[in-house]
């Protein structure tokens, strides 16, 4: 198991782990106790629902971190749960990522990846990103924060042009993948979970318009179950800004 630059590797028992140099004493004292994830449940401060529960907690006073556990969705979660053929998706998740952050994509900067033997070819996962301080899902403001409507269009559109520009399909663009932070222009967007992320030609308008479909797909279902104020007014708009218009 390698480790990109900035990033050396750890084992502890049954754990590896690939783990930001900055971090790397914290990471092996909540390895000592478990899992990362069990680590960051017993301390966390705040949870996150989602097809997991993820936990918000303080690494030390400088780092505060989001721990994940990696779970199958779909039909493979009755089988396998969190089981996942070795090496998992937690290595494919650092190295999207941080060829996101280089073409200038914003995505929380993943801290750690460890796996952990979960018997024959099978590992589990966990991966730790930094928190993006005060920042909610796009879900969320559409639903809760009419006000931000306008902001969020143009922090959307953002990141579907950077998104394009770094020739990047992500196979799961949905407005809970995306991550709104405000900032003193507005917000600002950042996508999550970058292990479904492919790179293609830069400035692809083929990747463009998959992105788009499969982000309109999502915001569609939304408005259909949760009776999501997501107009069609707002959506036309976000594919225009996203398109240059």
């Amino acid at each position: 198991m390698s480790a990109p630059e900035g990033y050396v590797t750890l084992r502890r028992g049954i754990a590896k782990a690939v783990v930001r140099a900055d971090a790397l004493l914290e990471v092996d004292r909540a390895l000592a106790a478990g899992t990362l994830h069990d680590f960051a449940r017993a301390m966390a401060d705040r949870t996150l629902h989602g097809r997991a529960p993820a936990y918000v907690c303080r690494l030390r006073d400088d780092l505060r971190v989001v721990v994940r556990h990696n779970t199958h969705g779909g039909a493979f979660a009755r089988i396998t749960g969190d089981r996942f053929l070795a090496p998992t998706r937690a290595p494919l998740e650092l190295a999207a990522s941080l060829r996101l952050i280089a073409a200038g994509v914003p995505t929380p900067p993943i801290v750690a990846i460890v796996r952990y033997a979960a018997g024959g070819p099978f590992e589990r996962s966990d991966v730790a990103t930094e928190e993006i301080v005060d920042a909610t899902d796009l879900a969320h403001v559409m639903t809760q924060a009419p006000a931000r409507h306008a902001a969020a269009a143009q922090a959307t559109a953002d990141l579907l042009r950077a998104l394009a520009h770094a020739g990047a399909h992500h196979a799961d663009l949905n407005i809970k993948n995306i991550l709104l932070q405000p900032t003193a222009a507005g917000l600002r967007a950042f996508v999550l979970d970058v292990d479904r992320v492919t790179f293609h030609e830069r400035d692809s308008s083929q990747v463009r318009e998959r992105n788009w479909a499969r982000l309109l797909r999502s915001a569609r279902k939304w408005r259909a179950l949760h009776d999501a104020p997501i107009s069609d007014e707002w959506l036309e708009t976000v594919k225009r800004a996203s398109e240059g218009q």
